[in-house]
């Protein structure tokens, strides 16, 4: 798609299908990807608060466990350049981080809410019960949010009462996933003007953004949400907002490209944490499970 902006939340926000095989495997599940190899990660708590300056200087960083690096989104493999996140909390906000290797850093999109996935990106899932929200930022520190209701959970978890949440709000669509728009759930509920309230975010590029004569590092990613914005995803379940220690999460953490690595790789442009198994973002069932610990990082040995 080529109408970026807030304009564009109207229309149906789809990515177009890679070129590689739909799907990477199949399972005796109703998912495409196994339980079992769905990551697990323990997330602590920092040690002081956090600068949301896109560095990830601070030590909190420097001692949290980073994800593996990100394979392809649909077969599990092996990607061209490195990614990983990172999971932190304190009282106030959930902190997580995004490191990618990048030797050409390149973005354009600069209106909040622009469709940052049509060039590169890094993105951002957390789910509830009945409802998720999605959180995509390219290099250029340009943000778009989107939040999802699962059609058969939109009255029994309260978010049509809610007007933020009401069919006739503007950027409301009707919405059926992207490669996997057969989920045993159903249809969901798309709002892609809604926004977190309270987000911050921020971006480090390691090199000369949009200048193809040198070669770069990468950039990094840093965003913090804050409890007091997450009650649309903690509705239907009530979760603690902060988490209590050994509560478990749902959240999803991936890299989109618009180039691709060289055959015989399977690039399917689409990066994640841990593989869905088809080309969608949008399965909260494939998600990575995240464990929260009240120990302070550094200090879970």
């Amino acid at each position: 798609m080529n109408a970026p902006g807030r304009a564009a939340r109207t229309m149906m926000l789809t990515r177009a299908a890679p070129p590689a095989k739909g799907r990477a495997m199949s399972t005796d599940s109703n998912f495409p990807w196994p339980e079992e190899r769905v990551a697990h990660y323990t997330a602590y708590r920092a040690l002081a608060p956090l600068p949301v300056d896109g560095t990830l200087g601070a030590e909190s960083w420097r001692l949290a466990p980073r994800s593996p690096r990100f394979v392809d989104l649909i077969t599990g493999q092996p990607t061209i350049h490195d990614t990983r996140a990172a999971v932190l909390w304190d009282d106030e906000y959930l902190h997580v981080g995004f490191w990618v290797e990048e030797p050409f850093v390149a973005a354009t999109l600069t209106e909040r809410d622009a469709l940052v996935w049509t060039e590169n990106d890094v993105e951002l899932f957390v789910a509830g019960k009945d409802g998720y929200y999605e959180f995509e930022i390219n290099p250029l520190g340009t943000i778009y949010e989107a939040f999802f209701v699962w059609e058969e959970g939109y009255e029994r978890s309260g978010y049509s009462k809610l007007p933020e949440f009401a069919r006739t709000v503007d950027g409301y669509k009707p919405w059926n996933g992207v490669g996997f728009d057969k989920h045993p759930r159903g249809p969901r509920l798309g709002f892609f003007r809604w926004d977190l309230p309270g987000i911050k975010s921020a971006v480090h590029v390691d090199g000369t953004i949009n200048d193809n004569s040198d070669r770069d590092r990468g950039w990094t990613a840093e965003i913090a949400l804050p409890w007091s914005g997450m009650a649309a995803i903690a509705a239907g379940d009530g979760r603690a907002l902060p988490p209590r220690d050994g509560d478990t999460w749902r959240m999803d953490f991936s890299r989109f490209n618009q180039y691709r690595e060289a055959a015989p790789a399977r690039d399917s442009g689409g990066w994640a944490w841990s593989a869905h198994g088809v080309w969608d973002s949008h399965v909260p069932e494939l998600f990575p499970y995240i464990h929260f610990s009240d120990k302070l990082v550094g200090t879970e040995g």
